[in-house]
């Protein structure tokens, strides 16, 4: 990719035996026992990582787990450092802090092509009020010659790993960033048609900017989850004690209008495609409740709707199986009960069964969903995003700040 991506990145500068600083995303999902119960991300991270490696770097990684207040031994990054040596079949030097003088003399005294991986940046409040004197004390400790963004899932925050450092340092998009970007936005700007987009999830108010940017660029919209809720909610079906999101009407309204603009009004409900039966529970905390499906002007006043039905998952099917692209943010149903994830695990199944199409994941919970239905790294599909929020607020067309402050590329064929 290299001169075509917007930014400069790390094939574009000479870091031979340099001490690079790498802002990874190692936020990882962790169990009750304290082992990681998803490592995508610190795989995820390992291109960019062998990279720099094979120029004899001396790496020093740096990332944030979780939203500690103060030093929270749950959100240590002490057991990320093990699993990347394991995945990098190398030692990883796990040092306790991420500022200071025990860091100072920790990288000083490695050798090129060591890997030194720093604590929760988190554990400081500085990080997450981009405070340029910790930018500088990270960088000082360090002693650092060039920065590299590879932590694409942090890359929408104006946080001090990943905004203020940047005018402390050189600083370049790693392979995985580049990767992202590149595979996201070429999507929205350059789909191969139809392209079609599932999104499910809560809410509404999350996602209006996506929401908005799909109509423009969408072949159809397909809607799920709660947010289908409130999407039946708005035309006059009682949705019993179902999830949905109160005070949307004027932004539907505009949705609708903008659709109606697009395809026209009589067009609207097969370019917006809301399930027409749902599967029906009690409660969200019963996880053997059975299953019974409904249509959807038929859902009972003590009820809720926690998946698409059997007539919604086929006509979704139908839709994906035509795509040239499909977009999909947002699980469908309740997926984490398994007698509700079966409209999730179908749009799962459609998706991967249409090889031809490119097909993209965002990040988030529909990234952990489809891993677990994928046994691992997500093969089926062309991306599964590792960034939630990052890649939501690209797809939607917005800017990120923790890309946006890398040097920029130039000379001839430079895509933004």
């Amino acid at each position: 990719m290299g001169k075509h991506f917007f930014k400069q990145t790390i094939r574009d500068v000479d870091v031979e035996r340099e001490t690079v600083l790498v802002r990874v995303d190692y936020n990882v999902p962790m169990n009750d026992d304290g082992t990681i119960a998803d490592d995508l991300r610190i795989r995820a991270s390992l291109p960019t990582i062998r990279y720099l490696l094979e120029s004899q770097c001396r790496l020093v990684l740096i990332s944030h787990m979780g939203r500690p207040e103060g030093r929270d031994a749950s959100l240590s990054l002490a057991p990320v450092a093990a699993r990347l040596a394991e995945l990098l079949g190398q030692s990883v030097k796990f040092i306790d802090d991420c500022v200071g003088d025990k860091v100072r003399q920790t990288v000083r005294h490695s050798p090129c092509g060591s890997v030194i991986l720093l604590e929760n940046l988190r554990y400081y409040p500085e990080e997450e009020a981009d405070d340029m004197n910790f930018a500088k004390s990270i960088v000082k400790s360090t002693g650092a010659a060039f920065f590299v963004q590879d932590g694409f899932g942090a890359a929408h925050r104006a946080h001090a790993s990943t905004h203020a450092i940047t005018m402390c340092l050189p600083s370049f998009a790693g392979l995985l960033l580049e990767k992202e970007y590149t595979m996201i936005t070429r999507s929205m700007d350059q789909p191969s048609r139809p392209l079609v987009a599932v999104i499910g999830g809560a809410k509404i108010s999350d996602k209006i900017d996506l929401i908005r940017r799909l109509i423009d660029r969408a072949d159809k919209v397909l809607i799920g989850g709660a947010m289908a809720n409130t999407f039946l909610q708005f035309k006059g079906y009682n949705v019993g004690k179902s999830v949905w999101e109160p005070g949307q009407e004027e932004v539907l309204r505009d949705i609708y209008a903008k659709a109606s603009g697009k395809v026209g009004e009589g067009s609207v409900d097969d370019f917006i495609v809301l399930p027409s039966d749902v599967a029906v529970g009690a409660n969200t905390s019963d996880k053997d409740q059975p299953r019974r499906e409904v249509s959807v002007d038929r859902i009972a006043e003590d009820e809720m709707a926690l998946d698409i039905g059997s007539e919604s998952i086929e006509r979704f099917s139908s839709i994906i199986k035509q795509a040239g692209t499909v977009i999909w943010n947002g699980p469908v149903g309740y997926s984490t009960i398994e007698s509700f994830s079966f409209g999730s695990a179908r749009t799962a199944l459609a998706i991967a069964s249409n090889q031809s199409a490119v097909s993209i994941v965002g990040g988030g919970d529909t990234a952990d969903f489809v891993l677990k239905w994928d046994g691992g790294d997500g093969e089926s599909f062309t991306h599964v995003s590792t960034g939630g929020g990052a890649s939501m607020e690209l797809m939607s067309g917005q800017k990120l700040p923790g890309v946006e402050s890398l040097l920029d590329a130039y000379g001839p064929g430079v895509l933004h």
